[in-house]
């Protein structure tokens, strides 16, 4: 087996900083610890080049950088944020494990073939999730123990096989390993500090003096014994969000934001082996804002005429959507949540270059529904009638899957009219020629609006296509002459 460590060393920074476009990273910010003396936790590059550094009372960063902006740790939001990752690196592996509260490990021994190799499929990975906002050291060994603890203490040379871990942990600091803190001052104390260190002394010696523990991480970074990974599962319906750093007064604002939430979404229906027909999106507005409001956010509906899943499908129907909405007032986060989902197979990996990515086109249905609204566009469903006018229906609902009931084999037009109109008059001063028909309808009596008509399809002296019918409600054969719908 072949593990890789993710490690997120400012996971708490990124889950607000990767809601801004790289023109807005250009602002120092930092998140900051609460309590009555809360201190830096994580700073942006920004924020860095001006002097302010981990750990660092919040006055000290202050006093640095007036204009620095400040948001208080979320570990909830940083727990979903490594949830969705975990999530999305199943688009690489089989198996992946959390190890929070800022890490991920992923078995990748059984994707080297698929991918093309160790190296394409880590640069594949560093570049998706720096797509995604985040900027990971990764890892690579035979152990998860092991991969973890290099990443911690970022040694990014590749370990390939287990003879060779010994001396790729014996530099390692002892610190990487989950050890209790008591165990690790006493060692260092005592001037072991490296996993080489410890891994001289006595075994039995250890075990007494720090418990069996310390043994036991040991065997497991060096492969002497199991170490299993608990597996992560994707929930069974997505709900996604991202707070914003700074709050948004406009709905353009956060395009850039709801493409990472279309990212996470993507991912968590490739993971699920599933398209989008339903979703919604909500703005959630300051929490003084919520008794003026009347409501704490601003939803809107996005449907999709058929499964969706591709990344730039989904971003663009967001996109459009937001372009139309008109905030109230100002966004502090947005969510997004399936509604709706649907089976949708996977496409098999295409033998030349670029295949396998996914298509940027969108359906001019989605397009046109979330430029202009759901109502604007409809569908026309047959239904089980004999009356023309009672044939067909308009929906503004996505196409669905069920059958729907055969047209007659007989003409029909594709413009009918929303009423008939007498002819009459017209029919008898210029004849128009007859040419399909006739086709009876009797039908409605059930119903009080019972029809008894023979249709034909005629040309018109203008040479257009008409269908028209005669009207027998009377019980005569020479009833009157109506136009009732044309033909393209």
């Amino acid at each position: 087996m072949l593990w890789s460590a993710l490690l997120l060393p400012d996971l708490p920074l990124e889950v607000y900083a990767r809601a801004w476009s790289d023109d807005e990273a250009a602002r120092p910010f930092a998140v900051a610890s609460g309590g009555s003396r809360p201190q830096v936790v994580a700073a942006n590059g920004a924020a860095r080049a001006a002097g302010v550094r981990r750990g660092q009372p919040v006055a000290g960063a202050l006093a640095l950088a007036p204009g620095l902006l400040l948001r208080d740790h979320d570990a909830a939001a940083a727990a979903q944020a490594l949830e969705a990752i975990a999530t999305w690196a199943l688009s690489f592996t089989s198996t992946a494990s959390l190890a929070p509260p800022r890490a991920l490990l992923a078995e990748i021994g059984g994707s080297l073939k698929l991918f093309g190799g160790l190296e394409p499929l880590a640069a594949r990975i560093g570049d998706g999730l720096r797509a995604l906002g985040h900027a990971p050291r990764i890892a690579i060994a035979p152990t998860p123990l092991a991969a973890l603890a290099r990443a911690r203490a970022r040694r990014d040379e590749p370990v390939l096989a287990s003879h060779a871990l010994p001396a790729a942990l014996a530099d390692v600091p002892l610190a990487a390993l989950d050890l209790d803190a008591r165990a690790l001052d006493t060692l260092a104390a005592a001037g072991v500090r490296t996993i080489g260190a410890a891994e001289a002394l006595p075994r039995d010696g250890l075990a007494r003096r720090f418990g069996a523990g310390l043994v036991a991480a040991l065997d497991r970074a060096h492969g002497r014994v199991p170490d299993p990974r608990l597996p992560w599962t994707p929930p069974p319906a997505y709900a996604g969000r991202l707070a914003l750093p700074a709050p948004a007064h406009d709905a353009a604002a956060l395009g850039f934001a709801a493409h990472r939430l279309a990212q996470e979404l993507a991912a968590w229906l490739h993971a699920r082996g599933l398209g989008v027909l339903r979703a919604e999106l909500a703005l959630a507005h300051e929490r003084w804002q919520h008794a003026r409001l009347g409501r704490p956010a601003t939803t809107v509906a996005l449907g999709f005429a058929s499964p969706a899943r591709a990344p730039d499908h989904l971003a663009i129907v967001l996109r459009e959507r937001l372009a139309r909405v008109a905030l109230p007032a100002p966004v502090e986060a947005i969510a997004l949540e399936t509604r709706e989902t649907a089976p949708l197979a996977g496409r098999p990996m295409g033998l030349l270059p670029g295949d396998e990515r996914d298509a940027a086109s969108v359906p001019l249905v989605d397009r046109l529904r979330a430029r202009l609204g759901d109502a604007a566009v409809v569908r026309c469903a047959t239904n089980a009638e004999h009356r023309p006018e009672r044939a067909s229906s308009e929906s503004a609902s996505p196409a669905s899957a069920t059958a729907r009931p055969a047209l007659p084999d007989a003409p029909r037009p594709l413009w009918l009219l929303s009423s008939p109109v007498p002819i009459g008059a017209s029919l008898a001063a210029t004849p128009w020629v007859l040419h399909d028909g006739p086709e009876r309808i009797e039908s409605g009596w059930w119903d009080g609006r019972d029809v008894r008509r023979d249709y034909y399809v005629a040309e018109t002296p203008q040479g257009g296509r008409a269908w028209i019918f005669r009207d027998h409600r009377r019980g005569t054969d020479d009833g009157e002459w109506w136009l009732h719908g044309w033909f393209a």
